[in-house]
């Protein structure tokens, strides 16, 4: 197999992949994903043993057991960016051979379940509530620089989609892509599903106005329209495209459920979002263990 070089894999002294600051031992094959670095430890707290601590930057892992599943929970920090980062890297220590620099032969297949926090696209979504999403909008455009970008988005979805909003020319080409169905079951259950928006800024990326107008000024509310096969946009938040996508492409399954803190249609916004997550982590914990 042809050999990575030293720029493109890039290892500490230690031998520990570049930003992650992760051996290949440090992973369990179920990860949960959070933007929020503070939130590693919040949900860790909850594992019967935790066994691997590591930093760097605003990536944290903590590596323990919950009621006998080993599990990682990982930060991410805000944003696709940061996630081509760990899902390219998490895959690394996976299936390639660090001290060769090749492919492994034999690829394994990790689990992704994103726990977040989003704002709702449906007036009739309450706040403090989950969602799962079914596909994952990346408005963003970081997939459409991987060869196979079209071979793991929902191309027809996003023909229509384009379309029917009138999609600006000069933003970036939006993709759409699938969940895990395996995982989607796991942790949907009695939660809400739809489809997400993972966007590539939190103010005018998400129609926000503080002092700068935006493009179109009417975009959230076709987006609230849009309707496919009886699928409707739920949320926005900023990271779930990426995740599905290089998990599709890399051959690992991902979900991501998020805690619904603000309702954009409705201008309102949580009391207390983090009682409710509380909440959310607590069963996402109890089906990864059942599952």
């Amino acid at each position: 197999m042809k050999k990575i070089g030293e720029s493109e894999l890039i290892l500490n002294n230690d031998g520990s992949i570049f930003h992650l600051h992760l051996l290949p031992g440090d992973i369990a094959q179920d990860i949960i994903l959070v933007g929020d670095q503070d939130r590693v430890e919040v949900i860790s707290a909850y594992f019967d043993k935790v066994e691997v601590k590591k930093k760097n930057r605003e990536f944290v892992t903590h590596t323990g057991y919950y009621k006998g599943k080993r599990l990682s929970v990982i930060s991410t920090g805000i944003g696709t960016d940061n996630v081509d980062i760990v899902i390219n890297e998490l895959d690394a220590i996976t299936n390639i051979d660090l001290n060769l620099r090749v492919e492994k032969s034999e690829k394994k297949s990790l689990t992704f379940v994103r726990i977040g926090t989003s704002g709702a696209l449906q007036s009739d979504i309450p706040v403090d509530t989950p969602v799962v999403s079914k596909y994952a909008i990346g408005f963003d455009g970081m997939l459409n620089f991987y060869a196979g970008r079209n071979s793991v988005a929902d191309l027809q979805m996003e023909s229509a989609f384009k379309k029917f909003v009138d999609w600006n020319q000069l933003l970036a080409s939006p993709y759409f892509v699938k969940a895990s169905d395996r995982v989607f079951n796991t942790i949907a259950n009695d939660f809400r599903s739809g489809i997400t928006i993972s966007a590539n800024g939190f103010y005018g990326p998400q129609g926000r106005v503080l002092r700068l107008p935006i493009v179109d000024a009417n975009l959230n509310e076709k987006i609230s329209n849009f309707d496919y096969n009886g699928m409707k946009i739920t949320n926005y938040e900023m990271e779930s495209s990426a995740i599905y996508g290089l998990s599709a492409l890399l051959g690992h399954e991902a979900v991501t459920v998020c805690n619904i803190i603000a309702n954009r249609m409705r201008k309102e916004y949580s009391k207390d979002y983090k009682k409710s997550l509380k909440i959310l982590i607590e069963s996402v914990l109890d089906r990864l263990a059942d599952a």
